[in-house]
């Protein structure tokens, strides 16, 4: 960690101007139907763009933003970024046709709003409660103040979900009142991404996102899905009603929806909405105004874009002949039948394309890094602006495709057990004359424009030299001129948040739960047992040897916990055979063990757990988990 002030960031290099004004002849930047259809249906907004908690925290601000008012890019940012960075400004209430309406650009994601008979049917209620309540308000602001009847989530990705308990609670769930409607798998998915690799994910996504850098013209000015994510309240309410067929209709509040079922493809689970009385088209996040992740940045698991191409086939077949409007959970709608076909058949190739030429490639016996330069859009595709890596890019995706099918291995058994990091950079320095002699060369290539190389370079000086204040600083240099120039928000951001890590440390923010209390509660039992598992210490269970029965009166399930060979395993439904221990509690009370809101001690001397046989194995098995730092370092080497 580090307190040390970073230098500010520099200005654009002469190859950097040069490679970004080539952008302004590569594209049509004099087609503005996507401003028009962004602004189109427009309401209102908040008076003054900002989002606060109760006490005054602000979790929404785009003044920040102003900056982007200005009609060229500066020559720290790409032009093409520029233009969605400016686009994804539009924020507020929006009418999409007659009892349809979407809250955007006050978070990442959109809240679609569907006026039933009665009610409300909300779809997607954002990331965090904050910013869901504020747009909820905002329509009433100028629609009838009604109840909600359903709430709908499109996938399992946190800014679709988070913001639920500011729209609805969970007494009004619990009582009927609200249905909450999810893609089958969704708890699943939720723990999967979100629980048993969240901090490492979390970690991550503040590169992809870089909600931790200054807006401006040389920091962060979008997040190709949207402007950044908001802050605030993480929530979770289970979904009560999974759409489990291929397609489903149902009829909530007196509104027909059309469910169509996508699994793993922008997301484990995940589905596509028709509503046939408005004409309307709801894709979700699998059919934007971009070219998606393969793979997003902070990780995830590789997706299936050979399945994504054929849902939005699918989905054309099913709704073509009936959709005027198709609209998303991010960016804008497109309006018109033969647009909206357009559209989503370009959408279809492009996953189909990258996924097709990466496999064909692979097939001839390039690597990944090879297919990443060889692997580019058709001449059709390549000057539209919906197909854009303002997200994803060609280059990650089509690597993604390859890991896919082929894992992270190349084939060449040279890098089948390469040396750790710290090693290789060691001897890499030492082969190349030492690490005054690598700055050396890689300023004169840094003169040259050649910032990959240089960034590569210093990546092998730091990690062999973790103090080198030059290396450090000419790496920073190299990443912050790769920024400069990327097309895609996430690859700026990352650049450009690497380039302050290198120059500064890492931020040291304010402790934070292992998981959010919500998540925890949310998940099933199943998963909880697996994260804890993930959790496990392998050294300091060494040599160790028990079962723990839990038995939870609240849910009445049963789980064997097993720990043996310094590996905890788990069955539901069936009791060990001849436990150390049996504890009898509630799921609450285990959670709040996981989250350290008590101990082992605490909550049976309250009597909220029980133990029956031996209890010294339950205290060992909570000294063995360790707790996940939220901020390790990446630019630099981690704990060996």
């Amino acid at each position: 960690m580090s307190d040390r002030k970073p230098t500010p960031p520099k200005d654009a290099e002469p190859a950097t101007r040069e490679a970004n004004a080539q952008w302004l002849d590569a594209l049509p930047f004099d087609d503005r139907e996507d401003f028009e259809d962004a602004q189109r249906g427009f309401v209102a907004t908040l008076p003054d763009g900002v989002i606060r908690t109760p006490s005054g925290t602000v979790v929404w601000s785009l003044k920040a933003y102003e900056f982007l008012s200005g009609p060229n890019a500066p020559p720290t940012v790409n032009p093409s970024l520029w233009r969605i960075a400016q686009l994804n400004m539009n924020n507020g209430l929006y009418k999409v046709v007659d009892r349809v309406w979407q809250v955007r650009g006050l978070d990442l994601a959109n809240m679609t709003i569907i006026e039933g008979e009665t009610g409300l049917i909300l779809v997607d209620p954002l990331t965090t409660a904050e910013v869901a309540r504020a747009s909820l308000e905002l329509y009433f602001g100028h629609r009838p103040r009604v109840p909600v009847k359903a709430v709908i989530y499109t996938h399992s990705h946190v800014d679709h979900y988070g913001g639920v308990k500011g729209v609805i609670t969970e007494e009004e769930v619990r009582a009927g009142r609200v249905a909450v409607l999810a893609p089958d798998g969704f708890m699943e998915a939720v723990g999967g991404e979100n629980v048993l690799a969240g901090v490492a994910m979390t970690r991550r996504a503040q590169f992809q996102f870089g909600g931790l850098l200054p807006p401006g013209e040389r920091g962060q000015v979008d997040a190709g899905l949207g402007k950044v994510t908001s802050r605030g309240s993480v929530t979770l309410i289970p979904p009560t009603d999974l759409i489990v067929q291929k397609t489903e209709t149902r009829v909530i509040d007196g509104v027909e929806i059309e469910f169509q079922l996508a699994p793993e493809s922008e997301a484990p689970a995940e589905m596509h909405m028709f509503y046939p009385q408005f004409g309307v088209l709801n894709m979700a996040e699998n059919a934007t105004h971009h070219l998606h992740n393969f793979i997003p940045l902070r990780g995830a698991v590789a997706r299936d874009t050979r399945l994504w191409s054929r849902y939005i086939a699918e989905a054309m077949r099913m709704y073509g002949d009936r959709v005027e409007i198709v609209i998303a959970q991010h960016h804008w709608p497109t309006w018109g039948r033969a647009r909206v076909l357009a559209f989503l058949a370009k959408q279809r190739d492009l996953y189909k394309h990258i996924h097709d030429q990466a496999l064909r490639l692979a097939n001839l016996g390039l690597r990944p890094a090879e297919i990443a330069e060889k692997v580019q859009l058709p001449a059709e595709l390549r000057r539209d602006w919906s197909v854009r890596g303002y997200y994803g890019t060609v280059s990650h995706n089509a690597k993604a495709v390859f890991q896919r099918y082929l894992s992270w291995y190349d084939g060449n058994p040279a890098n089948l057990n390469p040396l750790p990091p710290v090693e290789t950079a060691r001897k890499t320095v030492e082969y190349m004359g030492g690490a005054a002699a690598v700055i050396a060369r890689a300023r004169a290539d840094f003169a040259k424009g050649e910032y990959r190389w240089v960034a590569q370079a210093m990546y092998q000086v730091v990690f062999a030299e973790p103090d080198n204040a030059e290396a450090r600083e000419l790496g920073a240099d190299a990443l912050e001129q790769l920024g400069y120039q990327a097309e895609s928000a996430t690859w700026r951001n990352a650049y450009l948040y690497g380039a302050r890590e290198l120059r500064g440390g890492v931020m040291q923010l304010p402790p934070r739960p292992i998981l959010s209390p919500d998540l925890i509660r949310a998940v099933t039992t199943d998963t909880f047992f697996d994260f804890m598992a993930v959790r496990l210490n392998a050294d300091r269970a060494a040599g160790k040897r028990f079962a723990i029965d839990w038995r939870f009166t609240d849910t009445g399930e049963i789980v064997a916990l097993n720990l043996e060979n310094s590996t905890l395993t788990h069955l539901l439904g069936q009791p060990s055979t001849r436990p150390a221990a049996t504890v009898t509690t509630t799921r609450p009370v285990l959670d709040a063990l996981m989250v350290k809101q008590s101990t082992v001690a605490e909550a049976t001397q309250s009597g909220a757990l029980k133990v029956e046989g031996d209890a010294q194995p339950l205290h060992d098995l909570f000294d063995m988990l360790d707790d996940f730092p939220a901020m390790f370092p990446i630019l630099t080497p981690g704990p060996s």
